[in-house]
C-alpha cells in the first residue's frame, strides 16, 4: 500500500517508495561534499532514533538541535521526530540568556551541536542548570560525545521495532517546539504539530512546478520558512544541496546549479546592487544595451504585450542571460519570504527569466498563509492564500488567519495563546493588511509598529523604510517619530557602495565613523531622504536622520534571528543621538 503522509517523518518511506536517488541530501562541510542518497539516510535516520531510545529518548522528550544548515541536521530532525520526541531547533547566535531560558522552559534533556566552537557555547549554558543535559556533536570535539556514537548504538539495537514507536505519533502530536523572541520580550514556544507543517508543505507545493530537481538551501534551518521548504523539496522529489556559508555562495551555486532556492529579499538586493557595479563600469554601446535592458525590466508586467515580449527576448538573450548564469543557469523558481520584496526588484528578475514568488507567514502559522505561484502572481502583494487557510482583515487592518497552519498553541503560556488566537479560531498576525482584486494579500505594515506623531498622526515605518532600502547607499534604516512633532530615520550606510562613491567624487575615504560626519556625505544623505520620501504624505515625511557608523546584527541584539529590527533596543542604544536629533530640529526652529 502507498504511504500516506500524515506525520512529517512518512517523507522517507514515501521517498524510497517513489524516487528513491543517489542525492537524496547533500551538504559541504570545511570544503567537501557530504552527500547522503535516500537509502544511506533512512538507514542513519533509523539507528540514530533506535540510538537515542537507548539514552531513554522518547515520545514527548524534548531533544535540541544548534547547528547550521548540514545533513546530519535532517538525520537527528527525522531520528527525533519519529519516535515522538519533540525537536527545538536553536539558532547558533543566540545569546546564552535565551539559550538557557529555552533549555530551561522546554525541559531538554539531549542537544545536538555542530562544532568546537557550540559545544563550547552550550557547555557553558549547561553548567548553570541543575538538570543534566547529554550533548553530542557533529563534528569530532576533544572531550565530547560524538553523534557517531549514537549511530554505532543504534546499529547494534537492530532488535527495536520503530514501528512501534512511529504507530504511536498522530497528526496532532506537537512535531517541533520553535522558540521565537519576535521584537521584545521572553522567548516563546510555538507548538507546531506534524498536521501543520504536513498540510503547509502540501499545500505550498503549487509553488514548484514538475522537474525541479535540486534545491540550494541557505537560510538557517532554524527558522521554520527554511525548514519546511526542505520538507517541500523532499515532497516534491527535489534533491536538497546546503551551501557551506554565505562566503562561498557564489561557487556553491555555479556548482550545483539549482533549478530553485528560498531567500530573504536583502541577499537579492545584494546580487541586484553587484550586477548593477559591473553595469555602471561598461562603456559605449555595451553599456547603452545593459541601462536599456534594466529600464524595460522594471517596465515587466506578468502579462505583456508582442513588442514587449520581442525586445525582452533581445535584452535576454545580450545582457539578462548573463545574470541568469551567475545563478547557476538553471533557475526556475526563487521563493522570497521573511520581508516585504521591493516590486521593482520582482520585476526585474522576472524579466530577467528567474520568476520570484513572494509569500508570508509567521512561526506561528507553520509558516505559510499566502504565497504568489505560477499562474496566480500579483506584485507588490504577497499572493493568494494556500488550500485550507482562510484570511479576513481586521476592522482595524489587521490580518487574521484560519485553518491547518495555525500552531497549538505558546508552550506553558495559554495566556498569550488565548491573547492570539481567538474564540473563533482567528489567529491575530500583528500585521496590517488588505485584499487586493479580491484575493491578492498586500501587508502594509506592523500593528505594533505604526506610531502616532505629536500632531496626531499614524506613521507606518515599514512603507517608508522598505522605500529607503531601494537605494544601494542605504545598509538598514529605521524610521522613529513616536509622539514626537514628525519622523525622523536612523541610517546605516552601506560602506562598500559608499567608499565607491566617495572615490568616484574624488572624496577621501577615512573611517566609517568620519564618513557620517563628512559634509559631503551627509548632502549626499538629505537628497536621498528627501527623495526617497517625496511620494508620502508631509506628516511621513523624515524631516531629519542620522548615519551610524556601526551595522546592526544579532550578536549586538539589534536584529532578531529573523533579521526584523529589535526597534526598542535600537532606540535604547541610540537614545542621545535620537534626543540630539530633535533638539537640534528645535533650535533651528
Amino acid at each position: 500500500m502507498a504511504t500516506m503522509i500524515t506525520r512529517v517523518f512518512d517523507l522517507l518511506q514515501y521517498n524510497l517508495e517513489n524516487f528513491p536517488k543517489e542525492e537524496f541530501v547533500s551538504g559541504k562541510v570545511h570544503g567537501e561534499w557530504n552527500k547522503y542518497s535516500t537509502r544511506a539516510f533512512c538507514e542513519k535516520v533509523d539507528a540514530m532514533s533506535r540510538g537515542l531510545i537507548g539514552i531513554n529518548v522518547g515520545k514527548a522528550s524534548r531533544v535540541a538541535v544548534m547547528s547550521a544548515n548540514r545533513p546530519e541536521w535532517n538525520i537527528a530532525d527525522f531520528a527525533i521526530m519519529q519516535i515522538g520526541a519533540y525537536q527545538i531547533p536553536l539558532y547558533p547566535t543566540l545569546a546564552e540568556h535565551d539559550i538557557k531560558f529555552i533549555l530551561e522552559n522546554a525541559e531538554v534533556t539531549v542537544v545536538f551541536v555542530a562544532d568546537e566552537l557550540l559545544y563550547a557555547k552550550i557547555t557553558a549554558v549547561t553548567k548553570s542548570i541543575e538538570r543534566p543535559i547529554m550533548i553530542y556533536t557533529f563534528e569530532k570535539v576533544a572531550g565530547a560525545s560524538h553523534w557517531g556514537e549514537l549511530i554505532a548504538d543504534g546499529i547494534t539495537q537492530a532488535q527495536v521495532n520503530l514501528d512501534e514507536y512511529r504507530n504511536k505519533v498522530t497528526p496532532e502530536d506537537i512535531l517541533t517546539l520553535i522558540y521565537t523572541s519576535g521584537t521584545t520580550g521572553t522567548p516563546k514556544g510555538v507548538m507546531l504539530t506534524h498536521d501543520n507543517l504536513v498540510k503547509n508543505f502540501e499545500n505550498s507545493a503549487v509553488l514548484l512546478p514538475d522537474g525541479i530537481s535540486a534545491g540550494l538551501s541557505f537560510l538557517p534551518l532554524s527558522h521554520i520558512f527554511e525548514r519546511m521548504v526542505v520538507y517541500l523539496y523532499m515532497y516534491c522529489n527535489t534533491a536538497v544541496y546546503y551551501a557551506e556559508s554565505m562566503d562561498t555562495i557564489v561557487a556553491d551555486i555555479q556548482f550545483i546549479k539549482p533549478n530553485v532556492f528560498s531567500t530573504v529579499p536583502r541577499l537579492l538586493e545584494k546580487v541586484y546592487e553587484k550586477i548593477m557595479e559591473k553595469g555602471k563600469a561598461l562603456t559605449g554601446i555595451k553599456r547603452g544595451i545593459f541601462f536599456w535592458s534594466v529600464a524595460l525590466a522594471e517596465k515587466y508586467e506578468i502579462e505583456n504585450g508582442w513588442f514587449y515580449n520581442l525586445q525582452l527576448s533581445i535584452a535576454r538573450k545580450l545582457v539578462f542571460k548573463k545574470w541568469k548564469e551567475a545563478l547557476g543557469g538553471n533557475v526556475v523558481v526563487i521563493v522570497s519570504g521573511g520581508a516585504a520584496l521591493n516590486q521593482r526588484l520582482a520585476r526585474i528578475f522576472w524579466a530577467a527569466g528567474m520568476p520570484v514568488f513572494e509569500g508570508y507567514g509567521l512561526t506561528e502559522t507553520s509558516p505559510v498563509i499566502t504565497v504568489n505561484h505560477f499562474g496566480n502572481t500579483m506584485f507588490g502583494t504577497v499572493g493568494p492564500v494556500i488550500e485550507g487557510v482562510e484570511v479576513k482583515i481586521a476592522e482595524d487592518g489587521e490580518v487574521l488567519a484560519r485553518g491547518h497552519a495555525i500552531m497549538k498553541g505558546y508552550y506553558l503560556r495559554d495566556d498569550l495563546t488565548a491573547e492570539t488566537i481567538d474564540h473563533d479560531g482567528w489567529f491575530h498576525t500583528g500585521d496590517i493588511g488588505e485584499i487586493v482584486n479580491g484575493r491578492f494579500l498586500k501587508i502594509t505594515d506592523r500593528k505594533k509598529e505604526i506610531f502616532k506623531t505629536a500632531g496626531g498622526k499614524y506613521v507606518s515605518p515599514q512603507m517608508l523604510e522598505n522605500k529607503f532600502k531601494e537605494t544601494p547607499l542605504v545598509e538598514q534604516v529605521m524610521v522613529i517619530g513616536e509622539n514626537r512633532k514628525f519622523p525622523a530615520a536612523l541610517i546605516v550606510p552601506n560602506f562598500v557602495a559608499l567608499k565607491a562613491w566617495a572615490d568616484k567624487k574624488g572624496i577621501v575615504y577615512t573611517t566609517n565613523e568620519e564618513m557620517c560626519g563628512n559634509p559631503q556625505v551627509l548632502d549626499k544623505f538629505q537628497r536621498i531622504v528627501t527623495d526617497t520620501c517625496k511620494d508620502f504624505g508631509k506628516w511621513e515625511q523624515v524631516k531629519r536622520f542620522a548615519l551610524l557608523p556601526k551595522q546592526w546584527s544579532i550578536d549586538g541584539g539589534e536584529l532578531t534571528p529573523k533579521l526584523s529590527l529589535k526597534r526598542k533596543i535600537i532606540l535604547e542604544k541610540n537614545g542621545d543621538i535620537v534626543e540630539k536629533i530633535y533638539k537640534d530640529a528645535e533650535s533651528y526652529n
